[in-house]
């Protein structure tokens, strides 16, 4: 016997728990307000093209394949996956240029050619020290749902105890890099990988250098976008007979008997359900913004937000810069800029990110391109989208940002009819009670990453997935957490229910005119 399950947002993580409930032969309704699937992987239309807007590339694609392959299908089957063969070109304002590479071993030989034979082995050494981090925080930690620091260790083995004693939490990122790198500029570089959770290389734990390995593992981009990804995903929801309602929101929780029973859309229609599945931001449940009734059911972490962003989706040609996929350039002082965003300021001049998505990906030495190409660049901001005052700040900001790239060498040429700006009051008004926080909560001190709230709330049928909640941010955790709120739901609602529907077409899309994008 089915038991009808709604998800709330069509974000990544809805996605993945509706994917994954569906493949469990549960009825799944899946609601979002917006007029697209894809949550933060988004597209944004510029001079007629459409630029990925959100994430750009998958990483830890085992995550998916898992995903595609329980709902009856196969990842390869679904998008095409081009392999990075440049992970990253970074630039600093002195002429450095450094690539990384999805080899380690060309990695280490580009390192040493540019900064000496020294830090190519503090390169090789590192590596092997974020893949032990990994490989210790995979299992018992990430592939698993998490209430609390005293929870996961009661569950672990001793091996696994011993695997977590070695994932260096006690520290910061910046003090462990110093222990495989004396070159600023690849501390600076490998730093950076905190900002992939919104957070301060200074604060966060050196566990989040794992990051470094799962790039490691291999960097996809996917043909046609990202948003490929998640269509392919919504697909998959209908094929298991789940519906997909676009273009309504969802204003309250429903709570009867002292469970979830169910969601009131905005124009007054009830939606009754065995389980909800709720992913927005632990911030806006526990605030009354789904209703009174869940607003003890979900404990938000006690923490700062994560960064926020300000994001060109642009079309503009670059004459003077050989573009990778991915091209990074830095500012001068790291500890400078992050003191900036603590401080609730834009960081002037910022690191800045571009995604030339017309590059070839799999091209392991990209030239100069100087015809008209789509481009996304990302800065880093504070989440002050629920502060008016900021916007001033905001003004100047792309003036700095422009400049600073071009004294590392790139010089944007961008009509302004075909740049598209978002800021954090834009990210605040797309993810209510988050102020633009995109990465949840900052992962800062060495208990941060076990501080976010599990997929299990207080209240009997209610689960949450997203960002803000375990194992965190970015597009393989989220759809983790996704998966693992529908190992919830089903464990908790029986397993009694149907084999999973393979070939079983059906489902609706019931999506209203699309609403224009204010930037």
């Amino acid at each position: 016997m089915t038991q009808p399950v709604v998800v709330v947002g069509a974000g990544i993580g809805g996605l993945a728990a509706a994917m994954a409930l569906g493949a469990r032969g549960h009825a799944v309704t899946l609601i979002d307000g917006t007029p697209a699937v894809g949550g933060k992987m988004r597209t944004v239309d510029v001079a007629g093209r459409p630029v990925d807007s959100g994430p750009t590339v998958l990483t830890m694609r085992e995550v998916f394949e898992t995903l595609f392959e329980r709902s009856g299908s196969r990842l390869q089957d679904e998008v095409t996956l081009q392999p990075l063969a440049v992970l990253a070109r970074h630039a600093w304002t002195d002429g450095t240029r450094l690539d990384l590479f999805a080899d380690p071993k060309r990695s280490a030989a580009a390192i040493e050619a540019v900064f000496g034979r020294r830090e190519a082995t503090g390169f090789t050494r590192f590596s092997e020290h974020t893949q032990r981090i990994y490989e210790g925080v995979r299992a018992p930690f990430l592939d698993n749902d998490a209430a609390g620091l005293w929870t996961l260790l009661k569950r672990l083995s001793f091996r696994q105890m011993r695997q977590m004693a070695r994932v260096d939490w006690h520290r910061s990122m910046w003090r462990a890099l110093h222990e495989f790198f004396r070159e600023p500029r690849l501390i600076q570089l490998f730093a950076r990988y905190a900002t992939y959770y919104g957070s301060s290389p200074f604060h966060a734990p050196a566990t989040l250098n794992l990051i470094s390995h799962v790039e490691q593992r291999g960097v996809w981009a996917v043909r046609g976008g990202m948003i490929e990804l998640a269509r392919a995903m919504a697909s998959r929801i209908r094929a298991a007979g789940g519906q997909i309602r676009l273009g309504t929101s969802v204003k309250e929780i429903l709570v009867d008997g002292g469970r979830a029973s169910g969601v009131r859309l905005a124009g007054g229609e009830v939606q009754r359900a065995a389980a909800v599945v709720l992913t927005a931001s632990p911030e806006a449940a526990a605030s009354g913004l789904l209703g009174d009734a869940i607003r003890g059911a979900v404990q938000p972490a006690k923490a700062e937000r994560s960064w926020s962003a300000v994001t060109w989706s642009m079309v503009g040609r670059v004459r003077d810069f050989p573009l990778a996929y991915h091209t990074v350039l830095f500012s001068d002082d790291y500890r400078r800029e992050f003191d900036q965003l603590a401080a609730g300021r834009l960081p002037d001049p910022p690191t800045a990110y571009i995604c030339a998505q017309d590059r070839d990906p799999t091209d392991p030495s990209p030239g100069v391109d100087a015809r008209p190409q789509r481009l996304l660049c990302i800065i880093n901001a504070p989440a002050r989208g629920d502060d008016p005052s900021f916007r001033v700040e905001i003004e100047r900001c792309q003036r700095s940002c422009f400049e600073q790239m071009a004294r590392c060498g790139l010089t944007l040429e961008v009509e302004p009819t075909h740049a598209i700006r978002t800021t954090p009051h834009d990210f605040a008004r797309m993810f209510p009670g988050t102020g633009g926080a995109l990465y949840g909560t900052a992962t800062h001190g060495s208990l941060a990453t076990f501080s976010r709230p599990g997929a299990q709330t207080k209240l009997p049928g209610l689960y949450m997935a997203g960002g803000g909640v375990h194992p965190g941010a970015g597009v393989p955790m989220v759809a983790l957490g996704g998966q693992l709120a529908a190992d919830s739901v089903h464990t908790d609602l029986g397993s009694t229910l149907r084999s999973p529907m393979v070939a079983t077409s059906g489902g609706t899309s019931t999506a209203s005119a699309p609403t224009a994008e204010k930037r």
